[in-house]
């Protein structure tokens, strides 16, 4: 691995595409877009500006990082889908970071990381020191206020693509020692898309 290897994160988990570029441990180059819907027309556009802007091409990349969530559906799958295929094009890992850990990524530990899940519930999720961490849930506003200890958020993350970039280089550098699974949407809460309305098409033999 390069000593100071190059790491595009992006993350469209909630209302932003967001993205940034890291070498070593800095953080070279970043962009983040404020949007509620068109985060998938959007971001392969952001990428390139951000890479653009430093005059990086795709072959330099070493690794990308990638949002998983918690958070909205498709914006998750819009990463996500993204990252891989990207990583399969290029031939370089996809790391998958959570919004929870990103969140927390100063933060000592142990910590409640929490984020808005609306309609008065919150994701969360117990973050103990050397990564032994609780799986997220899904809690009321009221549960949350009643956690005990240290919690961060609900809307502390700032800088989501630059968290999730610096949490992806760790995971790379432990890479040989531990390996790098393909990013999966982290799906907390179950989906609540209604079904049609119409009736399916009848499919001839």
């Amino acid at each position: 691995m390069p000593c100071n290897p190059l790491i595009l994160a992006f993350d469209t988990s909630a209302a932003h595409c967001a993205a940034a570029l890291l070498s070593g441990d800095d953080i070279i180059a970043a962009k983040t877009q404020q949007m509620v819907r068109g985060q998938a027309e959007r971001l392969m556009p952001l990428l390139e500006e951000v890479l653009s802007s430093v005059n990086v091409a795709w072959v330099d990349l070493d690794a990308l990082g990638v949002g998983i969530g918690p958070g909205n559906f498709t914006g998750i799958r819009i990463s996500v889908a993204t990252a891989r295929g990207l990583a399969l094009s290029l031939g370089i890992p996809a790391i998958g970071v959570s919004s929870l850990e990103a969140q927390a990524i100063d933060t000592p530990r142990p910590v409640w990381s929490l984020i808005d899940a609306r309609r008065d519930h919150l994701y969360g999720q117990y973050l103990r020191p050397g990564g032994d961490n609780e799986a997220p849930s899904l809690m009321s506003a009221r549960e949350a206020a009643a956690l005990s200890g240290a919690r961060i958020g609900p809307d502390a993350l700032t800088d989501p693509a630059g968290a999730i970039a610096r949490i992806a280089a760790r995971r790379l550098a432990r890479a040989s020692a531990v390996p790098i699974p393909r990013p999966a949407p982290l799906y907390v809460r179950s989906a609540d898309a209604a079904p049609p309305r119409d009736p399916a098409p009848l499919i001839l033999p």
